[in-house]
């Protein structure tokens, strides 16, 4: 991938990571809503090779990658990148900071879910990931409430993230893969 095509245009681009383990409709409308409402030129899916807080993968990387295609179906705003073996990290914060590296002009975007936030403190250099990005939490069924009084949310300023209203969509790759 070319992160390089918007060189002297100021841009956002939206990042959502993770699994993938499989790619679903919540992972496509996040992205779409996230494009709209923040008028995003584009949204990066960064695959990982594994979760460092889930069980082994259920679907090998490469199938991960086929379905993500697959269900994206030529949307032209989102693209794919699998970058652990670029960046030789499978942590956030070495994506996103390559990417801010690459794309030295652009405001990013890191797009997760409510769920997320409540571990977040638990990640690797959390607190320097709004260094790079504006961080967006995304609303999930069940996990308002826990992400509001977490840890990262208490510590994080104000102007680092943001809490989005979303009508949530009950469905997770966990869910999936236990059917």
């Amino acid at each position: 991938m070319s992160s390089k095509i918007f060189k002297n245009k100021k841009i956002k681009i939206g990042i959502l990571g993770g699994s993938f383990d499989p790619p679903h409709i919540g992972h496509l409308k996040i992205s779409r809503f996230a494009i709209k409402k923040f008028n995003l030129d584009q949204l990066i899916w960064i695959i990982t090779k594994k979760n460092p807080f889930k069980k082994k993968p259920y679907f090998n990387i490469k199938k991960r990658i086929f379905l993500s295609k697959k269900i994206l179906n030529k949307n032209n705003k989102i693209k794919i990148n699998f970058l652990e073996p670029k960046i030789k990290s499978n942590k956030t914060y070495a994506a996103i900071n390559y990417l801010k590296k690459k794309n030295k002009n652009a405001s990013l975007f890191f797009l997760m879910g409510a769920d997320n936030l409540i571990s977040f403190h638990r990640w690797h250099q959390w607190s320097k990931i709004p260094n790079k990005a504006k961080i967006l939490v995304f609303d999930r069924n069940g996990y308002k409430t826990k992400a509001i009084k977490s840890i990262a949310a208490k510590k994080l300023k104000n102007k680092d993230w943001q809490f989005i209203k979303f009508k949530k969509v009950n469905i997770s790759s966990s869910k999936i893969n236990k059917n």
